[in-house]
Parts: C-alpha cells; sequence; structure tokens
C-alpha cells in the first residue's frame, strides 16, 4: 500500500492560544477566527480559553478547554491585565502548557513602566506614579510629574491605555504648568477608565506627528523585525520607518515578542516610538494576512 501523501504544511514548534466565541467557546472568537485558521494551515495546534472568565477571576474555567499538556503556546487575543496573565500562566501550567510570553515578560512590555527607561531617548518625555482606579492625584502630585517633564503641552494616560478619542475631555493637557487645568483633565481621565484604570498616571510630553503619514506598527520576535504593518488606526498608510536605532533596544529588552509604534515628528522629521505593547494582545491591521505574522511566529518554541 503506498504511503499517504505528506502534509503541506509548514511544520510548527508552538501552539496558538486564541479568544473563545463567548457564544459557541468551542470556536475562535469572530475577530481571531483568520489567525485561527493561518495557525491550523501553518501545522500548528490551536486551542480556545473564556477571556471573560480569566477577567472575572477565574482562570482555571478559563483553561478548561485547553487540552493537557499541549505544549509550549503563544496567545493572541484580547488585552490581559498583567495580573490576570500570570494567573492565566499558572492555570496553564497546571495542565502542561507554557506560555512562551513569561508573566515578566507581559508586564515589561505592557505596562509603559516596564519598558519606557529603555526607550527614553527616542520617546516623548514621560513621568509616572501609581494611581488606584477612582482616585486621582492630588494637585501637588501632578505638579511633582509635571516638574519633571519639558514645558509645554502634554498628554495623560495610565500604564497601558489613553483615552485619545476623548482628546480634549480625558488626554490632552494643553500647558503642563497649568496645575488646575491639569488636574482637571486626569481627574476627568480617571473616572472614565472606571476599573480599568491600569497601574497609575502617566504623563508625557505632546509631539506633534505628521497624520499624513500615519503611524507604522513593527512586530519584533526574539529581537528582530519579522512584518511591518499598518496602525490599525491609521490602516490605509503604510509608512516605513528606518529601524536602525530601535535594534539594539529591542534586542535588549526580557521580552520575546514585541510590537513597537513609530510615527514621524511634523517638525522635524524624526521617527519617534509612540508606544511598546506585548504583541500578543496587539492588533493586526484587517488587510494584513495573519500567516505573515503567525507563520514566523509559530515557528520557533522555547529558548
Amino acid at each position: 500500500m503506498p504511503a499517504p501523501p505528506a502534509s503541506s504544511a509548514p511544520s510548527a514548534s508552538s501552539a496558538l492560544l486564541l479568544c473563545a466565541d463567548p457564544l459557541r467557546p468551542t470556536a475562535s472568537d469572530p475577530h481571531f477566527a483568520a489567525q485561527a485558521a493561518a495557525a491550523r494551515e501553518a501545522g500548528a495546534a490551536v486551542a480556545f480559553l473564556d477571556h471573560d472568565a480569566l477577567l472575572a477571576g477565574r482562570a482555571d474555567e478559563a483553561v478548561r478547554r485547553v487540552p493537557r499538556d499541549l505544549g509550549p503556546a503563544w496567545y493572541r487575543g484580547w488585552m490581559i491585565p498583567a495580573a490576570a496573565y500570570a494567573a492565566l500562566a499558572t492555570a496553564l501550567a497546571g495542565r502542561g502548557t507554557r506560555l512562551l510570553t513569561t508573566p515578566a515578560m507581559y508586564r515589561t512590555a505592557h505596562e509603559l513602566p516596564g519598558w519606557y527607561a529603555a526607550f527614553a531617548g527616542l520617546t516623548p518625555s514621560s513621568a509616572y506614579a501609581p494611581c488606584a482606579p477612582h482616585e486621582p492625584p492630588d494637585p501637588s502630585a501632578l505638579a511633582s510629574l509635571t516638574a519633571a517633564l519639558p514645558s509645554g503641552a502634554g498628554l495623560v494616560k495610565d500604564y497601558v491605555k489613553s483615552r485619545k478619542h476623548e482628546w480634549d475631555e480625558a488626554c490632552f493637557l494643553p500647558d503642563l504648568a497649568d496645575t488646575a487645568a491639569v488636574h482637571g483633565v486626569v481627574s476627568r481621565f480617571v473616572e472614565l477608565q472606571g476599573d480599568d484604570l491600569t497601574g497609575g498616571i502617566v504623563l508625557r510630553a505632546f509631539e506633534p506627528f505628521d497624520r499624513a503619514v500615519g503611524e507604522a506598527r513593527v512586530w519584533w520576535l526574539d529581537g528582530a523585525p519579522v512584518l511591518t504593518t499598518p496602525h490599525p488606526d491609521t490602516p490605509t498608510l503604510h509608512p516605513a520607518p528606518p529601524l536602525d536605532a530601535l535594534r539594539p533596544l529591542v534586542a535588549a529588552l526580557p521580552c520575546r515578542f514585541v510590537t513597537t509604534d513609530l510615527a514621524l515628528r511634523a517638525d522635524d522629521g524624526t521617527w519617534r516610538l509612540v508606544e511598546l505593547g506585548d504583541a500578543q494582545v496587539s492588533d493586526l491591521p484587517p488587510d494584513t494576512a495573519p500567516a505573515r505574522l503567525l507563520t514566523p511566529l509559530l515557528r520557533v518554541g522555547p529558548v
């Protein structure tokens, strides 16, 4: 009897964990369905976790449909708070699955204090302090932060996200020296973030970026760039920034899989790092074929 034909799918060294469809827990969330298909085409095992249960503090329930002894795996899905990610890693380890981005790696890339110092020369000047949800810093604490920044305008965010779509109300700070105005915008930001406020308050110096050029999102794996895409906010623009200054800094970061969002300054033509993030929770633009990212990602395993 002739041997069956060999599979044409590339060999995968790791599995892929995705968020399940809340209405069909054995299937992918529709937002990640194309990535599930690309992973299977690459020869990888695909499993689903319950993102809602994870955020509710029920990590063991969240992974109950993940097969035992799945082995090393990458996550691709919705954002997860760092503490919940650590709980996810523990729950998966109990089932024989090792996340290839450790909780320490995840927090370093996901929260600004983890990466800011390493990239301070390439990103807007920032100052930050812990802050509990619903408890904005008082004016004197904010004045201490603004004193560490250049004069002029600024922005407020938490350790992970801003509210840039509420620009005037809860993001932009026209004059960092106006302590009362800064306190008003920061307080509104904290109010709108509610329970979702992560880590603390970050004040950043405002830099003017060229909106006609758009932002680029560069995907890095083990210190090397594997893909450059548009930022999801500017999906029709395809800038291609130089990466020479970033390469050694990303390579030295104690993280395996990260994204850098880069924008061109409108005044002096320099490329700046707007944000660094854990690439597991960075979104792909809708016109980017998932295989362009997942094929190289799933070929690597533990180091």
